[in-house]
């Protein structure tokens, strides 16, 4: 029998106008993101590896359907979580993805070695817009994982 696992407390529930000012920065950040030129399908990759990473599973639910509404492949989901030996992403996302994990597991910090593939593959503008998202999604895991989302 599956153990069913009670949410510890309602985050947007309580605090309402916190979560929705979360909400509006997530979606200010993905526009600007946009705007910069950071194809939607990478960020959706991006959001879904850290969401992996840390074990989120309502988020990785939620930006898994959203990467396939918006034109991600099943093959290349189902790949993520290798993609440093699959065949299927291409250099910039690799820099990219690179980077998210290093973000996300900040072992002492992001090393050149992280971020300097992603440097040479995005400008800028678009390297901000990146450590943006890794670390709004890393919010959102750590909010859904301590409150057993």
């Amino acid at each position: 029998m599956t153990e069913v696992i009670s949410p510890r407390f309602d985050i947007a529930g309580t605090t309402p106008t916190t979560f929705t000012a979360l909400h509006q920065l997530t979606r200010d950040a993905e526009d600007l993101a946009r705007q910069s030129g950071l194809d939607i399908k990478l960020i959706e990759l991006v959001r879904l590896r850290a969401s992996q990473i840390n074990g989120c599973e309502y988020c990785q639910d939620m930006h898994s359907r959203q990467a396939l509404e918006r034109g991600e492949s099943e093959l290349r989901l189902r790949e993520l979580a290798n993609w440093a030996d699959s065949a299927h992403f291409t250099e910039a996302e690799r820099a990219a993805l690179r980077l998210t994990e290093s973000i996300t597991r900040l072992s002492g910090g992001v090393p050149d070695a992280d971020y300097d593939p992603a440097a040479e593959h995005f400008d800028q503008t678009q390297l901000v817009c990146l450590v943006w998202t890794v670390s709004l999604i890393n919010t959102y895991n750590r909010l859904a994982v301590a409150g057993r989302a």
